[in-house]
């Protein structure tokens, strides 16, 4: 009973750090139809102005966690400038966005490659090392505090996105960009916000990450098939969807990892993905598409 209490709580500690990594990507498929490939990778990018603030100047990366946001946000408007605001009533949007973030992956890799090398690094303030021990169980510290910070985070995101005025604007333009362009929204400039917002996340993200897994910038293709997973089992926009995947899946695979191995945890991600594309396309929370 100790030993499943135990891998119930590392599950559900890790599921909440991939909820808020996916959490940004499924925000802005939601509103813009972006199908972003690059999200892991600018979730990297996040992990390393982290770990850069913590070997330079010894600040914490749950300090650092706002910080990371703003920088990634920043990132993210400049992004959406250059690359997705042109075609972003195009018909074919979604398709095109998938080989423009796929391309955009690889070069922001090849960037954080020269600049920092692909040497693997993590940040190690105390508590990363540290747990709390109650009986036979233990808690790791660092992922303990990286789950609360990131289930904060989205409980935050979901009251702004339900209750303040921009948070209106934003569901309005996922629900249907037409009408809400016709009711006065400024649909782009609601798409560069939430665009903002959903790259802000991936750097809040990155801060946790940073002392929770070990980084290099190739890294990111190693969370694309797992945050996929947990955006498409949830359904494509739907934060809560995102987050009950997520925990649902990591409680699966730390499962798996223990009583089969751990080679076959990540498994669990890309089997899921498989059998919801078959069984149930739009996820648990999604809408089912309406036929022609």
């Amino acid at each position: 009973m100790a030993e499943i209490i135990q891998i119930l709580i590392l599950g559900l500690a890790l599921g909440g750090v991939i909820a808020l990594m996916g959490s940004g990507l499924s925000l802005v498929f939601g509103v813009m139809r972006i199908v972003n490939l690059a999200h892991p990778v600018l979730i990297i990018g996040g992990a390393y102005v982290a770990y850069w603030a913590f070997a330079l100047f010894g600040l914490d990366p749950i300090l650092m966690l706002p910080v990371a946001a703003v920088v990634m946000a920043a990132v993210g408007v400049v992004l959406y400038r250059l690359l997705f605001e042109r075609e972003a009533k195009s018909a074919k949007y979604s398709e095109m966005t998938v080989l423009l973030t796929f391309a955009l992956a690889m070069m922001v890799e090849g960037l954080l490659g020269s600049l920092f090398s692909n040497t693997q690094r993590i940040t190690s303030p105390a508590y990363a090392t540290d747990a709390i021990f109650i009986g036979d169980i233990f808690i790791p510290k660092g992922q303990l505090y990286a789950g609360l910070v990131s289930l904060v985070i989205i409980g935050g995101l979901t009251l702004f996105l339900k209750y303040s005025r921009l948070g209106y604007a934003i569901r309005a333009t996922t629900q249907n960009r037409e009408a809400a362009e016709l009711l006065g929204v400024n649909v782009n400039a609601i798409s560069i916000l939430a665009f903002a917002i959903g790259i802000g996340l991936a750097g809040a993200a990155g801060s946790l990450v940073s002392f929770v897994f070990s980084f290099f910038p190739a890294k990111h293709w190693e969370w694309v098939a797992m945050l996929m997973s947990v955006v498409v089992l949830g359904g494509m926009g739907s934060i809560l969807g995102t987050v009950v995947a997520a925990l649902g899946l990591s409680i699966i695979a730390a499962f798996v990892g223990t009583w089969i191995g751990a080679t076959w945890s990540t498994m669990t991600f890309f089997l899921a993905l498989f059998v919801i594309l078959l069984v149930r396309p739009q996820g648990l929370f999604g809408e089912k598409p309406e036929m022609a």
